[in-house]
């Protein structure tokens, strides 16, 4: 097969590329053991269902189901229902529902498996009649249906909550009542503005240190009720210096897909785990570069994950939110989805120049699974987009 391609660039011309040739990366078998690793995971769209498709959502439940088996069968945990599966970007609270529903039975099926769900707010819709009440009672339901389901709870950030609120007071007052009511320890889930600007002056204020105070005041007070912390920030010293001042027990669980080697390795004084959405993207190489940490390895975990970053920060570069489509867009190149659909229509969230030097990044770090059938797929989009 034709190893070249012929690639939109940034300056309007189209240039060829020839893949690389090298071998994809591969995970040994087993567990990881020195981290926990969690792949926030997407969905995936059912694009034969007659629906609207930027108004209602339906899931290729097979397909979807099938990704998280995947990820498990390399080691890694699946985070559930969170902004990588589009909660707040067209994916609704109802479907996500029965997405929780069907991933805890399948997970109990598969063993070793570790599963944990996202609950938030987001079929309350944010509004000035909306009081802290409200949140918290939309924040319950959620909590109340995935521990029914027998699942784990990460506590998203809430836009009705961000929006309501008036100070610190009030966030310190509606985690610490969802807090007094979980059944096992929870992930608290910080999510920065650039992932989504509805949640811009989380915490109560538009200060990060403020903000960051604010919620290990939380965390201090709730300790035994948190497994750990996931930081959405893109900063990794910040990560670092919170880290550091955790209760014993508490997790950071690194959210920086700029920066996750480091903070994952860590340092004299510790290291973080990990619920990132590009471990969606790079999964083997992610299992395989947390399989030589477990061993020692220094020198191949930084060898493997190490290529992955220059994707990551293109897959998460402004407007971070769109992401999603990046996400996707690996998943089909790599064959496990026959198409590049997203819910609410999101393929369109990036441009075919973006997911063009996405291909190329994803030859170069080894991600590309059968570069041929990758090549074939990427032909299929250039072709949609003009480019013969």
């Amino acid at each position: 097969m034709n190893r070249t391609l012929r690639l939109p660039r940034a300056d309007g011309t189209v240039t060829p590329y020839t893949l690389t040739g090298s071998r994809a990366v591969t995970a040994p078998s087993g567990p990881i053991r020195s981290r926990v690793a969690f792949a926030a995971v997407h969905v995936v769209a059912d694009p034969l269902a007659a629906i609207n498709p930027t108004l209602e959502v339906a899931l290729d439940w097979e397909a979807t189901l099938a990704y998280r088996r995947y990820l498990w069968s390399l080691g890694l945990a699946v985070a559930e229902a969170m902004d990588t599966s589009q909660r707040g970007m067209g994916f609704d609270w109802e479907t996500a529902k029965e997405l929780i529903k069907r991933a805890v039975t399948e997970a109990k099926s598969v063993p070793g498996a570790v599963l944990a769900s996202g609950a938030g707010t987001d079929h309350l819709e944010p509004g000035p009649r909306v009081a802290l009440a409200d949140v918290e009672a939309a924040y319950e339901e959620q909590c109340t249906w995935i521990e029914r389901c027998g699942g784990r709870i990460i506590l998203m950030a809430s836009r009705a909550l961000a929006a309501a609120a008036r100070s610190p007071d009030d966030y310190v007052k509606v985690y610490g009542r969802i807090l007094s009511q979980v059944r096992e320890p929870v992930i608290i889930h910080w999510l920065g503005e650039m992932f989504d600007p509805a949640l811009a002056g989380y915490w109560g204020s538009p200060s990060l240190d403020r903000a960051t105070e604010t919620l290990l005041a939380i965390v201090g007070e709730h300790a035994s009720r948190i497994d750990g912390v996931k930081i959405s920030l893109l900063d990794q010293r910040r990560e670092i210096a919170m880290r550091r001042r955790f209760p014993r027990g508490v997790r950071m669980y690194t959210g920086d897909d700029f920066d996750y080697p480091t903070t994952i390795r860590g340092d004299g004084e510790g290291a973080s785990d990990a619920l990132l959405g590009i471990f969606d993207v790079v999964a083997p190489a992610a299992a395989a570069a947390l399989k030589a940490l477990d061993t020692g390895d220094f020198a191949r975990y930084e060898a493997i994950l190490g290529p992955t970053l220059p994707l990551a920060r293109h897959v998460f570069g402004a407007p971070t939110r769109f992401y999603k489509t990046g996400v996707v867009f690996a998943a089909y190149l790599n064959g496990h989805q026959s198409h590049f659909r997203l819910v609410g229509g999101m393929e369109s969230g990036r441009s075919v120049v973006h997911l063009a030097e996405q291909f190329v990044l994803m030859d170069r770090a080894g991600l590309l699974v059968d570069p041929e059938r990758a090549a074939e797929r990427m032909r299929r989009v250039l072709a949609v987009a003009g480019v013969d």
